[in-house]
């Protein structure tokens, strides 16, 4: 059995709808049903690409699948969401990334862990430091010491969530 973070991100579709369908969905593949899911938050998108806001979340639970079978477990749920890969960092109904898997630093073609852009998005690391306060990272660093006030002020909760 091992511990995993998720990134959870939507900014189609009704996106505080698609983040709990996801969560549902989480719960099939987690051992016991069993998840634990950061507040929701409103983020500006990445890149270039004129897009709406994202709502972001993080969510946490044990499982006892593989990480490739994790990772595909995690583009399924996209797929039947309607995610379409059309352009990096574009809008989409849904986007999960595999931000940890247990303590292990994977890379491989397909799937690199830690994720690779996550310390420095505030997006992950602010809903991630709300599930796991004392997370030290695969690399030995304390989740506490990325997070500056700007991360903190670069994000919006929405209230109520669910």
């Amino acid at each position: 059995m091992t511990l995993v973070y998720v990134a959870l991100g939507a900014n189609l579709a009704e996106p505080e709808q698609q983040l709990n369908q996801a969560v549902a969905a989480l719960k099939k593949i987690a051992v016991n049903g069993d998840v634990t899911v950061s507040s929701y938050y409103r983020s500006t998108p990445m890149g270039d690409v004129v897009q709406p806001d994202y709502v972001n979340a993080v969510a946490c639970f044990n499982t006892h699948l593989e990480p490739i079978e994790l990772l595909n477990s995690l583009q399924d749920i996209e797929q039947q969401q309607g995610r379409v890969r059309n352009e990096r960092w574009g809008p989409r109904t849904l986007d999960l990334d595999l931000l940890l898997y247990g303590l292990h630093i994977i890379d491989i073609p397909r799937l690199q862990v830690p994720h690779y852009g996550m310390k420095e998005r505030s997006f992950v690391l602010i809903p991630l430091a709300e599930i796991a306060e004392d997370l030290i990272l695969p690399c030995h660093q304390a989740l506490k010491s990325l997070l500056t006030p700007e991360m903190q002020q670069s994000l919006h909760k929405i209230p109520n969530k669910s």
